[in-house]
């Protein structure tokens, strides 16, 4: 576990990083994230709800929309973010995945990450699209008095 000094924020928090395995498991804790992509040479961000299955993250989308012609006709690579924090305690945590977006095309699975993932929005979401993780990295800000023996500070 690395620890990194937070200097000039709280003397009290310290930045904790995630391990993979962890940083995955949080997001699968939370419903919403952001998918970041490339649209016309310039990096786009887009809020969706997700589950992670099997490692992967899942979201859906409709045919036609930005996110249908972006991400899953090209199997774009891409990042996933989502973060549960608390301003007012000034804790929390943040996961971003980068990985390449890819169409489910098999209809059994397909069809159940359909039932496990229902959209927030209204409308046909017809693609299933998976995020492959290849990179997976994650912070903690965390109370020190809550950092346990063995942990090592590292100056930031």
């Amino acid at each position: 576990m690395v620890m990194y000094d937070t200097a000039g924020a709280m003397d009290d928090r310290l930045l904790r990083e995630l391990t993979a395995d962890e940083a995955l498991r949080r997001l699968a804790g939370v419903p919403l994230g952001r998918v970041v992509f490339t649209r016309h040479a310039l990096p786009a961000i887009r809020p969706v709800n997700h589950v992670v299955a099997d490692g992967q993250i899942v979201i859906r989308s409709s045919t036609g929309t930005i996110l249908s012609a972006e991400l899953a006709a090209h199997e774009a690579v891409v990042a996933y973010e989502a973060d549960e924090l608390d301003a007012k305690e000034r804790t929390g945590w943040s996961v971003v995945v980068t990985g390449v977006a890819r169409l489910v095309e098999d209809a059994e699975e397909k069809a159940r990450f359909q039932e496990a993932l229902q959209p927030w929005a209204a409308g046909q979401m017809d693609q299933v699209i998976r995020i492959r993780p290849e990179i997976v990295s994650g912070f903690e800000l965390v109370l020190a008095a809550a950092v346990g023996p063995g942990s090592r500070a590292v100056p930031g």
